[in-house]
């Protein structure tokens, strides 16, 4: 009877506030500034328009990653969903070179390294998901997205101008065939939850068009190879995951000694907690294989996202 007779005004606005509820903070956030876990992607799209809404409203992430040896990575991200369907993003990543430097200079002495002791990778992103789960009544369909995922490395090309000097006939990245400072990924993927197993179980599988060394840390190759990449995501309860990604690595250039190593595939475990409708936090452990001039396993990271 109370509600019948409440004011035409304000059951609109209670309708309005119900119709742009808002959903669980997932996906998380990936290093280059995508929807995914951690090195790996989603189909789902961060933070689309809420019913009623028409702009999704953006969402920022932060990580870390110790890969040992004074080796770490950092990485801010941002997302914003203008469409339901599309995702736009950002990622800075820093990586610090750790012992790398005083490896080189050892090496290529007497004329030695005069280069930087990290990199920078900017990375822009365009995902759209162009088929929705479910989509068509068709409850086995998975969703797709594609994306594109322009690359610029601020730093490798100092790192190879740092060892021009001693190296004859060139700099050391580029007698590895690691030619350029920026490239451009593709990627597709799938998506699909099952909720009716004992727990919800989220897959996402893709491939990856890309010349990226290290995901283009590293700088780019000549020649595109594609690859293997992916996620499973166990709901262990309403607000706590577990996760376990694999992600092959780029290995278009040639290994110069233990200076640029041949690189491994990436696999890490990750736990993901959701505190509220608007932040996530997530840590994991892997094995990154070679990176650089190490041996990267036993890597650890954590990963934090926040929803407007």
């Amino acid at each position: 009877m109370l509600a019948t007779a409440a004011p035409a005004g304000l059951a609109a606005e209670e309708a309005a506030s119900v119709q742009a509820e808002k959903g669980d903070p997932l996906p998380l956030h990936q290093i280059e500034g995508n929807g995914g876990i951690f090195a790996t992607l989603s189909a789902y799209i961060v933070n689309p328009p809420r019913e009623g809404e028409p702009l999704g409203r953006p969402s920022l992430g932060f990580a870390y990653v110790n890969l040992g040896h004074e080796q770490n990575l950092q990485a801010l991200t941002l997302t914003e969903s203008p469409w339901r369907r599309l995702e736009l993003g950002y990622g800075w990543n820093r990586l610090g070179l750790g012992d790398l430097p005083w490896d080189l200079d050892n090496a290529l002495a007497p004329a030695g390294y005069s280069g930087p002791s990290e990199v920078h990778l900017h990375n822009a992103n365009a995902r759209l998901q162009f088929i929705r789960e479910g989509e068509f009544n068709q409850s086995w369909l998975p969703a797709l997205t594609f994306g594109v995922h322009g690359k610029f490395n601020d730093g490798i090309s100092e790192v190879n101008d740092g060892t021009s000097a001693a190296v004859p006939g060139g700099a050391l990245a580029t007698l590895a065939g690691i030619e350029d400072q920026n490239g451009v990924d593709f990627t597709l993927y799938a998506s699909k939850l099952f909720p009716k197993l004992p727990r919800p179980v989220l897959v996402n599988l893709g491939g990856r068009a890309t010349r990226g060394v290290w995901n283009g840390l590293g700088g780019f190759g000549e020649d595109y190879e594609f690859l293997f990449e992916g996620n499973i995501v166990v709901f262990l309860t309403g607000q706590l995951a577990l996760a376990a990604e694999y992600k092959q690595q780029y290995n278009g250039y040639e290994p110069i000694g233990s200076l640029f190593n041949t690189a491994g595939d990436w696999w890490t475990i990750d736990a993901a907690y959701v505190v509220n409708k608007h932040v996530t936090l997530a840590a994991g452990y892997g094995h990154f294989g070679n990176v650089l001039n190490h041996e990267a396993n036993g890597v650890w990271g954590v990963t934090t996202k926040y929803e407007f």
